[in-house]
C-alpha cells in the first residue's frame, strides 16, 4: 500500500523559508515522478514542482521559479520542497503526489493528505 506524508508546514512570514517533507513508502519508486501540488483557499489545487526518481529531472510553476527548489533523498525515500522568499499568495494547503514516469503528465496516482502552509503579510 503506497503512503504518501507529508511534514514541515506552518506558519511563516513574508520573506520566510519554509522546507516541505514527502515521505514515500509501499513500493519501489525508482520508475515514478513525484510532485508537489497546492490548492489556496477558495481555489483549484495546482501544480508547483515535479522530480522524477531516476535522474533527478525538476520542473516547476513559473509562479515557484528561482523560489522553491524540489530535491530528493533516494535512502530515505523523501522528497523534499525547500521554499524560500515566501509570498501571502504561497498561503495553501501543499500536496505531495507520485505517478509513473511512463504515464501522463498530468495524471498523479498517489495524493499524499496535505501540510498547510500559511504566509503572513
Amino acid at each position: 500500500q503506497v503512503q504518501l506524508v507529508e511534514s514541515g508546514g506552518g506558519l511563516v512570514q513574508t520573506g520566510g523559508s519554509l522546507r516541505l517533507s514527502c515521505a514515500a513508502s509501499g513500493r519501489t519508486f525508482s520508475s515514478y515522478v513525484m510532485g508537489w501540488f497546492r490548492q489556496p483557499p477558495g481555489k483549484e489545487r495546482e501544480f508547483v514542482a515535479a522530480i522524477s526518481w531516476s535522474g533527478g529531472m525538476t520542473h516547476y510553476a513559473d509562479s515557484v521559479k528561482g523560489r522553491f527548489t524540489i530535491s530528493e533523498d533516494n535512502a530515505k525515500n523523501t522528497v523534499y520542497l525547500q521554499m524560500n522568499s515566501l509570498k501571502p499568495e504561497d498561503t495553501a494547503i501543499y500536496y505531495c503526489s507520485a505517478r509513473r514516469s511512463s504515464g501522463s503528465p498530468g495524471m498523479y496516482d498517489y495524493w499524499g493528505q496535505g501540510t498547510q502552509v500559511t504566509v503572513s503579510s
